[in-house]
């Protein structure tokens, strides 16, 4: 509360009516946290994978419909997409919320590692961000109707992140368009809202197509798909030495036959493809195809292959990069209880690490440079092209904790997950409100926005025309 306050007091350009309006605001996040609890542990329950969070997109909607909310669901031929708007006219805040979990991932919050049985777990941490995002959507809704000021606040609902380029196809379907200013968040193990990088990427399934044989009797009347991917994969990782090093590519053999006396007539192969810049994953990927038809012309088998997602890089704006950095400060960090702490160091020694909580109970410092290595994509990069796009990470794991792990699911499902969750929802409500009354932020955004985009910047997706891949999970 005393960071809070702080913060209050040092917006002199508004009234003291105004300040303690945004105080209220923020304190109503506080106030509604058993109801934000329940939704995101309701969700962390549920996990599930993309284009599938039927009952996650649904408890999302209900919260936001009882706040008064306009519910439009399925929106760009997804039927767990939706947007949820409030109030009219400029200026138009959007706020992303993502909710897919990830599969084989599953595991309780415990500090020790349990098997998942092949069953799907939020290791990304989509259960706080959906959530999150709708309190803040909610507290900025309410900063609309007290202090009576113009504006319209709109949540979008985004599936399946984790692959599936959910928001990809909603930047295509042109639903970010009318929107000034896109606001997100995403878990981590830190508080932090320097600029972070995210590659570009293309992903597809290659299928390969064969004779089948039996494999000791009759192996010269066969036709191994699974040869052709063995060769695919050779020769896609002789490449790695021949591209730029920024490039990372990962696969994994999804369906490589079924008995080994029998010669496979079928097998897939899912691969990703990434670099810091679209236009050279998109060469990489090229590359990756001509490798899956050298492969299956060398093993007498025929291949086809399907488009499953396709994000761009990240794009950043200073202005609000500093400007979000500045208010996670005064938002501030949180400290373990007792229960918490063990837990924490618990977690901290499956990673081999000493716990180091200076990033959770403060920020990491602001820093300007943009460092590629180890990075990850995201589908919030095709929305970064549309319109300028903020975000920043709360620590909502324990220290060290990698995305993707048992130990960011567990963490996920404590209170150590919701307290950087409500650190979050209160960052971004704080900026939203800031947006509505400074509309030179906006306008400063703007501008760094076609600078850094270009003027004559065409939006071309790199899924092309596909439609949304439903079934990617299968």
């Amino acid at each position: 509360m005393k960071n809070l306050i702080f913060l209050l007091i040092s917006l002199n350009c508004l009234s003291v009516f105004s300040q303690k309006i945004y105080m209220d605001i923020l304190s109503s996040i506080d106030d509604k946290k058993m109801k934000y609890e329940t939704t995101a542990k309701s969700i962390w329950n549920l996990a599930e994978i993309g284009f599938q969070e039927n009952e996650s997109s649904a408890i999302l909607q209900e919260i936001l419909k009882e706040e008064g909310f306009v519910i439009v669901n399925g929106v760009a031929g997804i039927p767990t997409a939706f947007e949820a708007t409030f109030g009219k006219g400029s200026p138009e805040i959007a706020i992303l919320g993502e909710y897919d979990a990830l599969p084989g991932l599953s595991q309780q919050a415990t500090p020790y590692k349990m098997s998942s049985n092949g069953k799907a777990g939020h290791a990304c941490g989509h259960h706080l961000f959906g959530t999150a995002s709708a309190a803040a959507a909610i507290a900025i809704k309410n900063y609309i109707v007290k202090n009576k000021k113009s504006g319209t606040i709109k949540f979008f609902g985004c599936p399946a992140e984790e692959g599936g380029s959910g928001k990809v196809y909603m930047t295509r379907a042109g639903l970010f368009n009318n929107s000034d200013i896109a606001l997100h968040w995403h878990p981590s193990s830190i508080n932090g809202a320097s600029p972070k990088p995210a590659l570009a990427n293309k992903s597809a399934k290659f299928r390969f197509y064969g004779i089948a044989a039996h494999a000791a009797a009759a192996p010269e009347k066969g036709r191994s798909a699974l040869d052709a991917i063995e060769a695919m994969n050779s020769m896609v990782n002789m490449m790695r030495e021949h591209v730029d090093q920024s490039t990372r590519i990962h696969y994994v053999i999804t369906k490589g036959g079924e008995a080994p006396n029998v010669v496979p007539d079928f097998a897939e192969v899912y691969y990703y493809s990434r670099h810091t810049r679209r236009d050279e994953v998109i060469k990489v990927f090229d590359r990756i195809v001509n490798a899956a038809k050298g492969a299956a012309l060398g093993t007498g088998t025929t291949m086809d292959y399907e488009m499953i997602g396709g994000v761009h890089e990240l794009l950043h704006i200073e202005s609000l990069q500093k400007q979000v950095h500045k208010n996670l400060e005064k938002i501030g960090g949180y400290n373990y209880s007792k229960e918490e702490k063990n837990f924490a160091e618990k977690i901290s020694e499956s990673l081999g690490l000493k716990l180091n909580t200076e990033y959770v109970e403060g920020v990491q410092p602001y820093n300007s440079s943009i460092e590629a290595k180890g990075s990850g994509s995201t589908d919030v990069g095709d929305v970064s092209f549309a319109l300028p796009t903020v975000g920043f990470n709360a620590a909502t794991w324990v220290p060290g904790t990698p995305a993707h792990s048992w130990q960011a699911v567990a963490a996920g499902g404590t209170s150590i997950g919701i307290k950087g969750m409500l650190t979050a929802a209160k960052t971004l409500a704080l900026t939203g409100m800031q947006l509505i009354d400074n509309p030179k932020l906006i306008a400063n955004a703007k501008k760094e926005f076609i600078l850094k985009r270009g003027k004559d910047f065409i939006y071309t997706p790199l899924i092309g025309d596909r439609k949304p891949a439903l079934n990617y999970r299968n």
